[in-house]
């Protein structure tokens, strides 16, 4: 099942165009890793994708819902924003640095979302909240906040509360960028299980053995548009371009 489509989007600030053209799409069920180059546009990509960003032109569909569309000036036009509210639902992101609220409990920056948005009871939400917590090995942390944490649990308590939400697709932002290589481990294991589970994801990383091992698609993203994709064994182990080539190379010089 298709649960996004993108097609020819483009995206600048200014004079400075970041995304020149790209189309892609996103099946249920499958891990998808976007590697490239820093300036490449993947975090771009994924703030358009999110709405954290507005996208200069394309069509974005999630679930067969049209949440972007361009109008005959070339120019996107978004839905209206009840339609893009119910569409924030489908997907859940991950952000490098926490993003955390610093004034709430771990079990308060879970359940805020599903009590305050989508209405549950503040009951359900904490049993689903614990169950979470437990899933990421941090059931004594509940009462514990942010700046008590270390950067790995910090980001498993991100992704728990991602995940609080029921969505249909976790975006992740180089979540491991900020951590060392210790903590890294930590929150691929978490990935690595998401995974297992048949969770749609898509992953901005840097973390190639984990793209070959855990992705069932690699996305290589250089001067704004995708060059190469493919299976991991394609583009990491055989590809084609040599944008793609020279990258790799260069990461394991």
């Amino acid at each position: 099942m298709k649960l996004l489509e993108l097609k020819n989007m483009k995206k600048g600030f200014g004079s400075l165009e970041v995304i020149r053209d790209i189309s892609l799409e996103i099946y249920q069920g499958e891990v998808v890793a976007v590697i490239g180059p820093s300036g490449s546009g993947k975090s771009t990509l994924l703030r358009c994708l999110t709405f954290l960003d507005t996208m200069d032109s394309g069509e974005l569909t999630y679930m067969g819902r049209k949440a972007v569309t361009t109008d005959r000036s070339g120019r996107a036009v978004y839905a209206p924003p009840e339609t893009l509210r119910e569409i924030k639902g489908y997907f859940g992101l991950v952000f490098q640095n926490f993003n955390l609220f610093p004034h709430f409990s771990v079990i308060r920056n879970i359940i805020d979302a599903p009590v305050v948005v989508q209405k549950k009871s503040r009951e359900e939400a904490l049993t689903e909240g614990r169950g979470l917590l437990s899933k990421m090995g941090l059931a004594d942390k509940e009462n514990a906040y942010p700046y008590q944490l270390s950067g790995g649990q910090q980001q498993r308590v991100s992704i728990a509360r991602a995940l609080a939400l029921n969505p249909k697709i976790l975006f992740f932002d180089e979540p491991t960028s900020a951590l060392d290589p210790e903590l890294t481990g930590e929150i691929l294991k978490v990935i690595r299980d998401l995974a297992a589970e048949k969770m749609t994801m898509v992953v901005v990383t840097h973390e190639m053995t984990f793209a070959k091992d855990v992705a069932d698609r690699v996305i290589f993203m250089s001067d704004g548009v995708i060059v190469e994709e493919g299976t991991p064994d394609q583009v990491l182990g055989n590809p084609k371009h040599e944008r793609t080539k020279a990258f790799l190379s260069r990461l394991e010089s």
